[in-house]
C-alpha cells in the first residue's frame, strides 16, 4: 500500500491562480504523454507516486490523452482507486474537452452537448465525483461563447467541477470569456497555453497580459518545447527519439543547424547558472510570477526529480534575460 512522504510539502512553492483562492504548485505533471496504453502501468505508478512525494499535487488530463483517446484519464483512475484515492482531498484534479473525441457532430468543438457529455464520460473514466478544473481545451469558431460559456457553468452548478478554465485562448478571446463567466458568477481562475523561451504566442496575442489584467492565472504546456529545451537535443537527433515514429511529438524539421546553436548557448548559460537546460526553461517561464504553475510531461521518475529542481531558483539577471532573449531571437 503506497504511502506518500511526510515531507512532501517542504520544498515546493505553491502560487496563486491570480486573484482566486486556489494554488497550484509551481511544477504540476501532465498525463498527454506517457499515461496511455502503450506505457507501463507500474512506469506511470511511479511516477504519480513521485510527483505526490515531493508535492506535485496537480495532475492534468483531457478526454483525449493516450494514445488511444480516453485511457489516460482510465489509467489514472485505476491509480486513483488503487493508491491516491485516499488524498483525494490533497489533490487537484484537471481534464479538459475540446478536441475529437466521437464519431458525429457532437464529439468535438464546444456545444453544451459536447462539453457536458464529455465531461460527465471523463468523471466516469477516472471514477471520480468532480473535478477540481474543468477546461474548454480549444476555442470553437462556430459555437456562440455563450453557450460554450454557459456549459462550463453547469458543470459547476452541477457539482461536477469546483472551478473552470480555457485553454489555446487568445487575449481577446479570454476578455470576452471573462465578461460572460462574470456575469455567470462562475470561478473561473485558470488559462492554459504553450509557452516557452521558443514560443512567446501569449506575449504577442495578448494572453499573458490580459490574464495578469484580468486576475486569472496561467499554466504553462510545453514550457521545454517538447524536448528541445533539454540536453536530449545538444548533439542533433537521438537514434532512438519518437520524432521519427509518433506523430504527437516534435517534428524532425524543427531540429534545425540554427536551432542546434541556439540550444547549445542556452545550455552554457544554464550551466553557468548551476542548472540543467531543462531547469532553466521552466525557471524562465515561472520568473515574473504571472505564470502560476509549469506542466512537465514525463516518462520515468527521474525526469520528475530533475525538473522540479527548477523551483530552487527562478531569479535571473537583466544581463541573463537579455541573453536568453538575444539567443532565442537569432535565425
Amino acid at each position: 500500500m503506497y504511502k506518500p512522504s511526510d515531507h512532501r510539502y517542504d520544498s515546493m512553492p505553491y502560487n496563486r491562480l491570480g486573484t482566486s483562492g486556489l494554488k497550484l504548485p509551481a511544477v504540476s505533471l501532465g498525463l498527454w504523454h506517457n499515461f496511455g496504453n502503450t506505457a507501463r502501468f507500474d512506469t506511470m505508478q511511479q511516477m504519480c507516486f513521485t510527483a505526490f512525494d515531493n508535492g506535485i499535487t496537480h495532475f492534468d488530463l483531457a478526454n483525449n490523452y493516450g494514445p488511444p483517446e480516453g485511457t489516460a484519464e482510465l489509467n489514472f483512475g485505476r491509480i486513483l482507486k488503487e493508491d491516491l484515492g485516499l488524498y483525494r482531498d490533497e489533490l487537484i484534479i484537471s481534464t479538459k474537452a475540446g478536441y475529437y473525441m466521437w464519431p458525429g457532430p457532437y464529439g468535438e468543438w464546444g456545444s453544451r452537448k459536447y462539453l457536458l457529455s464529455s465531461l460527465d464520460q471523463s468523471l466516469k473514466r477516472m471514477g471520480l465525483e468532480y473535478v477540481d478544473i474543468f477546461y474548454h481545451h480549444r476555442m470553437d469558431p462556430d459555437t456562440p461563447l455563450e453557450e460554450t460559456m454557459g456549459a462550463l457553468a453547469t458543470a459547476v452548478q452541477s457539482g461536477k467541477a469546483l472551478y473552470v478554465g480555457l485553454s489555446n485562448y487568445n487575449g481577446e478571446q479570454l476578455e470576452k470569456g471573462t465578461a460572460i463567466l462574470n456575469e455567470l458568477k462562475v470561478p473561473f481562475v485558470i488559462n492554459q497555453n504553450r509557452y516557452s523561451i521558443f514560443d512567446r504566442s501569449i506575449e504577442h496575442n495578448g494572453l499573458k497580459d490580459t490574464s495578469a489584467k484580468l486576475g486569472k492565472g496561467i499554466i504553462a504546456f510545453s514550457p521545454l518545447a517538447q524536448g528541445m529545451l533539454t540536453d536530449r537535443y545538444l548533439n542533433g537527433i537521438p537514434a532512438d527519439s519518437r520524432i521519427r515514429t509518433d506523430s504527437r511529438f516534435l517534428k524532425e524539421s524543427a531540429i534545425t543547424q540554427e536551432r542546434l546553436v541556439q540550444i547549445r548557448q542556452l545550455n552554457e548559460l544554464a550551466t553557468q547558472r548551476g542548472q540543467s537546460l531543462a531547469q532553466m526553461a521552466l525557471a524562465w517561464v515561472l520568473r515574473d510570477g504571472i505564470v502560476s504553475s509549469v506542466l512537465v510531461g514525463a516518462s520515468r521518475p527521474e525526469q520528475i526529480l530533475d525538473n522540479i529542481q527548477a523551483v530552487q531558483n527562478t531569479r535571473f539577471s537583466a544581463d541573463e534575460l537579455a541573453l536568453i532573449e538575444k539567443i532565442s531571437r537569432e535565425k
